[in-house]
């Protein structure tokens, strides 16, 4: 399981004081991103190899500006060309849960316009942070 923390800025919450439904899907790409990283893929845009296909959050409890969150992130399913991360968010002072996600990634091939094999590497790495329901 990967984890990063992310402090809640003032600019991602709204008029009712919360953090702004929007802003978790930003913590959710970054979790991925920072995931990703972890398997040795970059942000270069010209060795990107993954497209979103499918990404939702359910809202469990209201977040605030200044707030410390921990997005965790892992992998719920690996297909043939496309497989699944599941997030939490938690409060990191009390370990309240803030909200859940997922996202359904493909892997991609830009020259070609079309969903490509899972790389084997990649797939040893996914499996690694596998965690089935």
């Amino acid at each position: 399981m990967h984890e990063m923390q992310v402090t809640v800025r003032f600019c991602e919450t709204d008029a009712l004081g919360h953090i702004n439904n929007t802003s978790y899907f930003i913590y959710l790409e970054e979790a991925r991103v920072k995931y990703f990283e972890t398997l040795g893929y970059s942000m270069d845009v010209k060795k990107w190899s993954f497209i979103l296909a499918s990404t939702k959050c359910d809202f469990l409890s209201q977040g605030y500006f200044n707030q410390i969150l921990t997005v965790k992130t892992w992998v719920s399913r690996i297909g043939s060309k496309s497989f699944q991360l599941d997030h939490e968010i938690v409060c990191s002072q009390t370990g309240t849960h803030i909200a859940r996600g997922s996202a359904v990634i493909v892997y991609f091939d830009f020259a070609q316009q079309e969903s490509a094999a899972i790389p084997d590497l990649l797939r040893e790495g996914l499996n690694q942070n596998l965690r089935e329901a």
